[in-house]
């Protein structure tokens, strides 16, 4: 039923009272981890989609090439999670702007941060699934963010945000 993970990672399921799975994948030299996907039943009980919340966005269908199909462009912006052992990490791909033209912040009101830039060509406002969980403060201090090779990084350090409980 699930598929042994490739060598050098570890997968665990977790399956939940309430309906909900959980599976994640560690590397097993670093321990960090890779992949955080989550999954509910449906209404009526089958099971549905999973929804992945830290690593790559799960391939979609197998398509050939010659097949007409309509597409997202390569070079849309890609929008992941990448967790370190210090930091919550996003990294946003495809972006060509320099750094000066990003801003990110805390909306304190929603629980979210809100990534923008100032020639108004990306806007982002998302909120970390895991302080929601556990109903953490979300504290603007522990904010930062850099951008090279078209890449945006934004991370919110998980020590700062834990101390400030």
């Amino acid at each position: 039923m699930f598929p042994f993970p490739p060598p050098g990672k570890r997968k665990i399921h977790y399956l939940f009272t309430d309906g909900k799975e959980m599976a994640e994948e560690y590397d097993l030299k670093t321990d960090e981890l890779i992949v955080r996907k989550w999954r509910n039943k449906s209404t009526l009980g089958a099971q549905g989609q999973w929804q992945v919340e830290v690593g790559e966005p799960l391939a979609g269908p197998a398509t050939s090439l010659d097949s007409e199909v309509i597409k997202e462009n390569c070079s849309n912006p890609v929008f992941l999670r990448r967790d370190t052992k210090t930091s919550f990490q996003w990294r946003i791909r495809n972006l060509p702007y320099p750094k000066d033209v990003f801003s990110a912040s805390v909306e304190a009101s929603d629980r979210c941060i809100i990534i923008k830039t100032s020639n108004k060509k990306y806007y982002k406002k998302f909120s970390i699934a895991d302080l929601d969980r556990s109903q953490l403060p979300l504290d603007s201090s522990a904010l930062s963010f850099t951008h090279a090779n078209n890449t945006l990084i934004v991370s919110v350090s998980s020590y700062t945000t834990m101390k400030s409980k």
